[in-house]
């Protein structure tokens, strides 16, 4: 994209201070600021999960935007946007939130650590309520940059169904793949689920029995670009994106210690 790159839309799984401090909540915190002291215009989104303190944190619906609807396998769901600011790094938040998705305390799994069996709805769900609102706020983004396997089917919606959008007609996805992704199958009908307007299961690749990593591949398929953002990422995950004709960062530990890596993202979005 050279240096047409103006605006910067992040699609984050984790972002601190609303869940603690990791590898891709720092990134989810910092990124967005570092690009946007670079002037560019930024967006950011996580999901409203039920842990995140709403009156501690700040967060206040956005009547504007909230009063869609999204449909998931023929069943009508509210979506609710909520925002927050970030003082300090002078950013907003905002967060998808839906009641049947995201008010559980626990983030993707129970508190015996079972895998919750609407993983892929809600990361479905999740995928659309940012594109949808994104829409709505009449802001075209130039790179989408997905973080965390629950902003994994955005790049399939992307590609297939919002193309034709003027909002999304130009944009570019970025995919950051972390050591989050979860080695447990996702429910056996997140094909139904996931499938929308012009949507085929052949756009969608996926197996009858999908986990963490098919879904992962999914995305990269759809992906304009690639940045391994931690370490433990599997071999076969590592060789299939190899494999795909798109430029590729890899991990770097020391800039991401010291905080380089937001000049080596920065340069990275002008070569997708």
């Amino acid at each position: 994209m050279g240096d047409s790159v103006k605006r910067v839309l992040f699609v984050n799984s984790e972002i601190f201070p609303y869940l603690p401090e990791s590898d891709i909540s720092r990134i989810g915190r910092y990124l967005p600021q570092g690009i946007q002291e670079r002037k560019k215009e930024i967006r950011s989104f996580m999901p409203r999960y039920g842990c995140i303190n709403e009156r501690k944190n700040q967060l206040h619906e956005v009547i504007r935007l909230s009063g869609m609807n999204i449909i998931i396998n023929d069943v009508d769901r509210p979506l609710v946007i909520k925002v927050a600011s970030i003082s300090a790094a002078r950013i907003q938040v905002y967060f998808i939130d839906n009641e049947d998705y995201f008010h559980r305390k626990q983030i993707y799994r129970d508190e015996n650590g079972v895998f919750f069996e609407d993983n892929g709805e809600r990361a479905a769900f999740f995928a659309r309520g940012v594109l949808e609102t994104v829409k709505k706020l009449r802001w075209a983004p130039d790179i989408i940059h997905c973080h965390g396997w629950i902003s994994h089917i955005l790049p399939v919606y992307l590609k297939k169904v919002y193309r034709e959008d003027p909002i999304f007609s130009e944009s570019k996805v970025v995919l950051s793949l972390y050591n989050d992704i979860p080695e447990e199958k996702f429910s056996p009908d997140l094909q139904d689920k996931i499938i929308m307007g012009s949507l085929t299961a052949d756009d969608l690749g996926l197996p009858a029995d999908p986990d963490g990593t098919d879904v992962a591949k999914m995305a990269a398929r759809y992906s304009d670009g690639i940045i391994f953002g931690s370490d433990g990422i599997s071999a076969g995950l590592k060789e299939y994106c190899s494999s795909l004709n798109v430029p590729r960062l890899e991990y770097d530990a020391k800039s991401l210690e010291e905080g380089s890596y937001i000049d080596e993202y920065d340069r990275f979005y002008s070569q997708v």
